[in-house]
């Protein structure tokens, strides 16, 4: 994997699964028995660790992603984060100016906890595996902040872009430094590489991707390369579409997350020439599978196998994957015919 992010084509492409460690696996819902409130799995090196290496143990993944969520950061700036069953998050109301005014100094205090579960995962885990760690991006993190929940079309977060602005830019502002502490944090506690989710990159028009896709971005990668030189760094601007190239020849990253909707011809032309990607099979297969799953994870391999290739889902498992349809993309992956340009 991290081979890949230095610019190899490796056959077969190293590949791992976004939310690989989830609600889909029978040891990881006991685990989540034990542990009480989401957040408290989140924070507790013991058992972050342990549902962490689960899907190495099973599926011997060529990388292991951090047990966390994007959300532990906006608990740590301060506003209060919890997680209703059958719901998703809930954020405690706060006015758009107090949120730009958060302090992103605090942010390692809290978050010390994630930062040993970090260090504990790389030390069970097989020296050839990849530790990743990851943050949500500014943007996204800014649209659960400001409605004080996950919504449909991020509209809380849009309308305060355009009747309050400079506010917003203050939140980014927060957002950008306290990210760029906490992936160094981790890196220096162990992770080989980070990935940064922006889930809602795509409801933003082409200057809004540009101010808030691109450039926070952009800043969180030279931030993190100031203290840490040799970073590797993953970008995941899911919806980004045509703005893909533009995304990765501009921030600096080391490689592109693409998401399922992508046309792969685009990707493949325009994308990974610049960089490696990472990607994109829809993790609806991971539901359905049979021959359709094998026929979709060829077409991936078929497109963007003669490259630079992280091969990944589009997005995160969903709970009714099944361990079945992991095993056997990962098996089609392995056993599948080198291609050639």
């Amino acid at each position: 994997m991290m081979a890949v992010l230095a610019g190899e084509a490796i056959w077969p492409p190293p590949i791992w699964m976004m939310r690989q460690a989830g609600r889909y696996l029978p040891e990881y819902r006991a685990v989540r028995a034990e542990a009480g409130s989401f957040l408290d799995l989140c924070y507790s090196p013991r058992l972050a660790t342990e549902v962490t290496l689960q899907p190495i143990r099973r599926f011997g993944f060529d990388a292991a992603i951090l047990f966390s969520d994007i959300l532990v950061v906006p608990d740590a700036l301060g506003q209060k984060v919890w997680f209703v069953e059958g719901e998703g998050p809930r954020l405690a109301e706060t006015s758009l100016d107090a949120l730009a005014d958060l302090d992103p100094g605090t942010v390692l205090e809290r978050l010390q906890p994630v930062l040993e579960t970090v260090g504990s995962i790389r030390a069970a885990l097989p020296s050839e595996t990849t530790l990743l760690g990851f943050c949500g991006a500014p943007w996204t993190l800014a649209t659960y902040m400001i409605a004080g929940r996950g919504t449909p079309d991020q509209m809380p977060a849009r309308r305060a872009l355009f009747e309050h602005r400079q506010a917003v830019e203050r939140l980014i502002d927060v957002l950008v430094e306290a990210s760029v502490v906490y992936l160094t944090a981790q890196l220096e506690a162990g992770a080989d590489a980070v990935q940064v989710f922006d889930t809602w990159a795509g409801s933003l028009d082409d200057e809004g991707f540009e101010a808030f896709a691109i450039e926070p971005m952009r800043r969180i990668v030279e931030g993190v390369r100031a203290r840490r030189p040799d970073a590797r760094i993953i970008g995941f601007p899911k919806g980004a579409g045509g703005h893909l190239a533009s995304y990765a020849r501009r921030t600096g990253v080391d490689a592109v997350g693409v998401d399922w909707q992508a046309s792969l011809d685009h990707v493949r032309d325009q994308v990974q020439p610049i960089v490696p990607v990472q990607g994109n099979l829809d993790p609806l297969h991971m539901v359905t599978g049979g021959e359709g799953l094998d026929r979709a994870v060829d077409r991936v391999l078929d497109h963007l196998g003669a490259g630079p290739l992280i091969f990944n889902l589009g997005h995160g498992i969903t709970p009714d994957g099944k361990a079945e349809n992991v095993e056997r993309m990962i098996a089609r992956v392995r056993k599948a015919e080198p291609r050639s340009a």
